[in-house]
Formats: structure tokens, sequence, C-alpha cells
């Protein structure tokens, strides 16, 4: 049996991540979680921060079972920042897993072309976001570096406070709402 693998898709709003989840749900018959799918499902037109965090938390836990179990995971969810890369990164090591990183850019006229397409076909799958939100948000992502993307580079230590990356994970994406 081969070891499975943890599919990282890292990158902003309408830059291509979703739809590579689906391609290697597709050709690696992965399981795909996708954090939009559920906050569309459970909020509709909201888009609750502790939410999301809560669902991340529920989505990551599951997709590390399917691991334990030896199945493929696609983590469909941005991932802005290197401490959540590397959480994940840790666990996947800890299950003996593999993982592969993707990370997308598109310049910020193409971004907003594909949102805006997006909202007009398919507006139940996603949220307005204006150029204010995406400037920021463009600022606030830690682009992966060369050796995280190809896994050259060793994981970082938890941050300060945390003894372990589990310890962090579970704060990061808590249980429940509070």
């Amino acid at each position: 049996m081969t070891r499975p693998t943890l599919f990282l898709t890292v990158g902003l709003p309408g830059t291509g991540k979703t739809t590579e989840a689906r391609r290697i749900e597709a050709e690696k018959r992965a399981l795909r979680l996708t954090k939009d799918e559920w906050m569309k499902a459970l909020y509709g037109l909201e888009n609750p921060s502790s939410a999301a965090a809560v669902i991340e938390g529920r989505l990551i836990g599951i997709g590390l079972r399917a691991l334990a179990l030896g199945i493929d995971v696609v983590v469909d969810f941005g991932l802005w920042g290197r401490d959540e890369r590397s959480a994940l990164r840790q666990a996947a090591a800890d299950l003996g897993a593999a993982v592969e990183m993707r990370y997308f850019e598109v310049t910020p006229a193409e971004q907003r072309g594909r949102l805006d397409r997006r909202q007009a076909e398919e507006p139940h799958t996603t949220w307005q976001m204006s150029d204010e939100e995406l400037t920021r948000w463009a600022a606030s992502i830690s682009i992966p570096t060369p050796g995280e993307l190809d896994g050259s580079e060793p994981i970082d230590d938890p941050p300060a406070g945390f003894a372990t990356w589990d310890d962090w994970r579970r704060h990061r994406w808590p249980p429940a709402i509070s």
C-alpha cells in the first residue's frame, strides 16, 4: 500500500484552488474538503469568521482521520499562514503521509475578473468581495517559499506558547464556536 498524500491548496480567493482541488479529487480519488461549500450550506449569505475556524478544524479532523485510513485528502481553504501550513505538514508527517502543496497566484485584474464571473454565474458558491478586502488579504498572505512548496524546508517549530503543533492546531481551529 502506498502512503496517503495530503494536498494543500494555498492562495487567495479566485486564484484556482477549488478548480485544482476538484481535479485532484477526481484524478487521485481523494477526499476533497472545501470550507466554502460548508460555509454556504450552513450560513448562506453570512460568512462568520468564528464559524469558519470551527468548520476548518472539523474538516481538518476528518482529513487527518482519512489520512490515517490511507485515503488521499485535499484541503481547499487558502491556508494563508505559514503556521497553518506547518501545522498540517507536521500532522501529515505524524501519520506517515506525504504532503503536496500547491500555490496559486494570478494578477489582481485576473482575480477580480474571476470573482466577478463567479458572482454572476454561480452566486450560491461565493460571497461579494470588495477591492479593499482583496488588497488587504493580498498583503496578509504568507506566500510559501520554494522549500516549503517542494517539502525540502524543515517544518518550523510551533509558535511561542505552544509545546506542539497539535496544541497550536487545537487553538487555531477550535472544536466549537465560543
